[in-house]
């Protein structure tokens, strides 16, 4: 038995393709400029070389259609007949506050995502999109979306609510909903295992840094609050995302500059973050190169995109009380150790005190790490996230009929016997090259 799981976004296709008899991931890739001139795909297959092959795709029909053909191909392909695919689980980024868990797609399920599209209007579209065109292409197994914003269905009034009128919120939905969710599910309950707690027990401030990034209160195992808003503008900032901001600040600027409302949005979604900032960079890589060389700007955008994240960390421990963990994921989380280091430094006021080798060490995808020091009184771990595989895992029990809202749910990852299988055979060749990797992997107490 075979799912397989598709994140589109507007002009790309993701997808992983799991074997879940034997837990293992089969093949992942990317069909890359949908819709544009240039489209390829990069395949990977388990045990083979990336496999890249340029393809013409006006649409995410033909995105999906090159996914399968690849897929059943004699050469690079991982399966004989996509009659072994029993589930496809969709990402869909904005649910609004009409779902609170995973779902199997309906007519009722498109109808109620087309109704709140317009609150995710970067993401929804291409998504949608994406189911369509996956169930035109494979028509009789169940697709299953599974929502960012879910996740956080469990914040309370005053935490979702804007100081606004009131029946913006009646009308039009006005409210905090937050991303990010499957990874912040995956990383509370992976951090749940590694303190040795009961996950319903366990207050933890997680850190979503990439691209896009976001931090999560999460207070008795199910988020109490987080720093996107409506939309993922909001919070901190992110690669080309101005985070929080001024409300006055578009009017003034729209104002002065001339601009329409459509040419502010795109700006704030667009040129700001690190690429207002620096002017040309977005790849937090890229920043730290001009830095170290000496660009004034890039360093600001480093002390900027810190600083953002230090206040979200002790906002959080304040609405918290008792914090159990910080945590780290995504891939600027996981990598850029420069980055955790002036997030880290000068928090020994709030009881994180890290260690700066265990933090330069600790760059893998392989490995669960610990980077505070024995005194530090709150732990702080980074945990590559998994947000395929909590789709696939939603997507299978959909299907089975054992699915329910994560609270009455058990995932395979929330055993300390759990092992990835890709992962743990990385690491073992990590560790061949880096052996002090080894002093910062973290066990489950």
């Amino acid at each position: 038995m075979v799912i397989l799981v598709l994140n589109c976004g507007s002009s790309s296709a993701k997808y992983q393709v799991y074997d879940w008899e034997a837990k293992d991931i089969l093949a992942v890739g990317n069909v890359e400029k949908v819709t544009l001139k240039g489209s390829f795909i990069s395949h990977k297959a388990k045990g083979k070389e990336e496999y890249v092959v340029e393809h013409d795709c006006p649409d995410h029909t033909e995105a999906v259609n090159l996914i399968i053909k690849l897929l059943t191909d004699k050469e690079h392909g991982v399966i004989t007949d996509m009659g072994i695919i029993k589930a496809v689980g969709h990402r869909v980024v904005h649910g609004g506050d009409k779902f609170i868990k995973s779902v199997i797609v309906d007519d009722n399920v498109m109808k109620t995502l087309d109704e709140v599209k317009d609150l995710g209007p970067l993401h929804n579209p291409a998504n949608i999109m994406g189911i369509q065109a996956a169930k035109k292409v494979l028509p009789n197994v169940p697709h299953c979306a599974i929502m960012d914003t879910a996740w956080h269905q469990t914040m309370p009034p005053e935490s979702y609510l804007y100081a606004v009128p009131y029946d913006w919120y009646e009308k039009y939905s006005v409210r905090r909903y937050g991303f990010h969710g499957t990874s912040f599910l995956y990383t509370a309950k992976r951090a749940a295992v590694l303190l040795g707690k009961d996950p319903y027990k366990t207050n933890l401030i997680i850190c979503h840094l990439g691209n896009g990034a976001s931090v999560n209160a999460v207070k008795d195992g199910c988020s109490f609050d987080t720093s996107m808003g409506m939309t993922p503008l909001e919070g901190l900032i992110m690669g080309t995302r101005s985070g929080d901001a001024d409300p006055a600040l578009p009017f003034y600027v729209m104002r002065k500059a001339g601009l329409s409302a459509a040419e502010m949005e795109s700006a704030l979604n667009k040129k700001s973050g690190l690429l207002g900032i620096t002017g040309q960079y977005v790849d937090r890589r890229d920043i730290q190169k001009a830095t170290l060389a000496g660009d004034a700007r890039a360093k600001l955008a480093q002390d900027m995109e810190a600083q953002r994240v230090k206040k979200y960390i002790g906002a959080y421990q304040a609405t918290l009380g008792r914090v159990d963990a910080l945590v780290f994921t995504a891939g600027v989380g996981e990598f850029a150790f420069f980055i955790r280091k002036k997030i880290l430094e000068g928090l020994e006021g709030i009881g994180i005190v890290y260690d700066p080798k265990k933090n330069d060490l600790a760059c893998t995808r392989n490995t669960e790490t610990l980077i505070s020091k024995p005194e530090s009184k709150i732990p702080v771990y980074i945990i590559p996230t998994d947000e395929e595989l909590v789709m696939t895992e939603d997507a299978y029990a959909l299907m089975a009929g054992t699915y329910d809202v994560h609270t009455k749910f058990t995932y395979s990852f929330q055993s300390k016997d759990y092992v990835n299988k890709g992962r743990a055979e990385g690491l073992k060749e990590e560790l061949k090259k880096k052996p002090d990797l080894q002093s910062v992997i973290a066990v489950p107490k």
